[in-house]
């Protein structure tokens, strides 16, 4: 017996030792890799890389890239990257900015009028969409000149017709273009133009132009695809395209404390079949907020959206998507909208909990079309009219209520300050097609009108259209929320886990919250 108890007990020891050694061989696997821009060399074996091109390339499942809190110019993309569930592979900023822009060389630029300069090879490739998308850094203020990717753009200035600080392109005829595929090309010719003031200099104009399409990119599909990665503490600037474009399939992705500030198109996209979620993401400038498309599937929260210019939030197709404790100011060509395709078995679907949207200027709204399924709990909508032309809504707990136009409407940026009606009155208006499915209780409305059709209901009439509908039994029709509880987003919640602490500093933003 004592034989067999010691023999039992050298497997139990030989068994501990092993998996001590397994343990430790397994975390002496994980490595951290270091990028520094400055002091970095990709080609040594030892000390930080130089790019994070480098970095990527050489990750593998469980090791942490550390960037600086630096300015790089570059971007990070991921194709086909993979860790494995228990041991991801982790890009952490540390508060580094990924910069798409460069200044213009001076010497490309020839002076053709008195302070009017062209360029003729200022990209090595344009197209339409880069130039629905395209602004120039002026000083360190975007000139957009009327023009975004996803809202209505103004035709192309004529050279002699710019006033200091603006800038125009004029396309040129391509006279290789003889066969149909040459026709067919996206590919674009032409030359840039600037106005400069009388008497200035270019060369101390700090001019910046977008030579990245994103500071972020994932592309790969099938084996190819990406997965198991973090991505954090990130902020990505001034391509000309999205701040984060996520494309073709990804799964167990995590975004973490990322901003997307001035960016050509949108904050961050999801496309195809691309599975993320989102904790802690910023969007200043863009020309939408989030826009996701295809079948993607995507979850955000706390998310602080403002200056936006063509959408604030766009969800599209037969995704399915989920915002939480997210705060959106408003000022885009439209706010929120949820476009589906045509199968109704595939609807665009959109969930919402504790959300806040005030819009900041000019009458909008949130639609939702056909084939489309919105379930909102604990939303307010702020001075935005509600429209549902089709599909399925599903509300609860929640505020649809006027706002007082600010004191102070000045815009943010060139193409917002060209926005008509900054000044109306933002009273909400809720309309509700008939071939809608609404499903509501418990809501509190403040409204301009409302219209069920082609009846519209009064204050005095609620009762009627809660039993036209049947629903609504809970809900309230008031004059004044200043005594409601329980209805809406929690914006105290929302002050301590959502808005960026400089944001609440603002004055600006103080004046646009409750």
């Amino acid at each position: 017996m004592l034989s067999n108890d010691l023999n039992l007990n050298r497997v139990g020891w030989l068994s501990l030792f092993t998996v001590c050694v397994l343990l430790i061989c397994d975390t002496a696997s994980a490595d951290d890799i270091h990028v520094d821009p400055d002091q970095g060399n990709d080609a040594a074996t030892e000390g930080p890389l130089k790019t994070i091109r480098q970095a990527i390339r050489i990750a593998k499942p469980g090791d942490t890239i550390h960037l600086q809190p630096k300015v790089y110019h570059e971007y990070a993309g991921f194709y086909g990257k993979q860790g494995t569930p228990d041991k991801p592979i982790i890009l952490d900023g540390h508060g580094a900015t990924l910069e798409g822009s460069e200044p213009i060389d001076v010497t490309q630029w020839a002076e053709v009028k008195t302070d009017l300069y062209r360029c003729e090879n200022l990209m090595p490739a344009l197209s339409d969409a880069i130039l629905q998308r395209w602004f120039f850094l002026w000083d360190g203020k975007m000139v957009h000149m009327g023009r975004t990717s996803k809202g209505p753009s103004k035709e192309f200035k004529q050279p002699d017709d710019l006033q200091p600080g603006e800038w125009t392109f004029v396309k040129k005829a391509d006279p290789t273009a003889q066969t149909v595929d040459a026709k067919q090309s996206s590919q674009v010719n032409g030359v840039f133009y600037l106005k400069l003031s009388s008497g200035a200099q270019l060369s101390e104009q700090n001019l910046r132009y977008p030579v990245r399409s994103a500071g972020v990119q994932f592309g790969g599909s099938g084996k190819n695809h990406n997965a198991h990665l973090v991505i954090r503490n990130l902020t990505c600037t001034h391509p000309y395209n999205d701040g984060f474009n996520i494309h073709g399939h990804c799964e167990d992705v995590l975004f973490e404390n990322i901003r997307a500030i001035e960016c050509g198109d949108d904050g961050i996209s999801a496309h195809e079949t691309a599975e993320y979620r989102v904790d802690g993401f910023v969007s200043i400038g863009n020309s939408t907020g989030i826009c996701d498309t295809g079948a993607s599937k995507t979850s955000y929260n706390r998310v602080f959206i403002r200056d936006c210019l063509g959408f604030d939030l766009f969800f599209l197709d037969t995704g399915r998507y989920t915002l939480t404790n997210s705060v959106v100011l408003s000022s885009a060509v439209r706010t929120l909208m949820l476009s589906g395709r045509d199968n109704p078995e595939q609807p665009c679907s959109l969930t919402m909990k504790n959300v806040f949207i005030r819009r900041v200027a000019g009458k909008n709204e949130v639609r939702v079309s056909r084939n489309c399924v919105l379930d909102a709990s604990h939303v307010t909508l702020m001075g935005l009219n509600f429209q549902a032309t089709g599909g399925d809504v599903r509300l609860s707990d929640s505020l649809i209520i006027g706002a007082a136009a600010p004191a102070d409407a000045h815009a943010a940026y060139d193409y917002l300050a060209a926005s008509a009606n900054r000044e109306d009155a933002l009273n909400p208006e809720l309309l509700i097609w008939k071939d809608v499915k609404w499903t509501a209780d418990r809501n509190r409305y403040a409204l301009q009108s409302l219209r069920v059709d082609k009846t519209f209901f009064t204050p005095d009439q609620f009762a009627q259209f809660q039993q036209l509908t049947g629903q609504e039994r809970e809900s309230k029709w008031v004059s004044s929320i200043t005594a409601e509880t329980g209805c809406g987003a929690d914006l105290t919640k929302l002050k301590q886990s959502t808005i960026p602490q400089n944001e609440l500093d603002s004055v600006r933003v103080q004046s646009l919250l409750p």
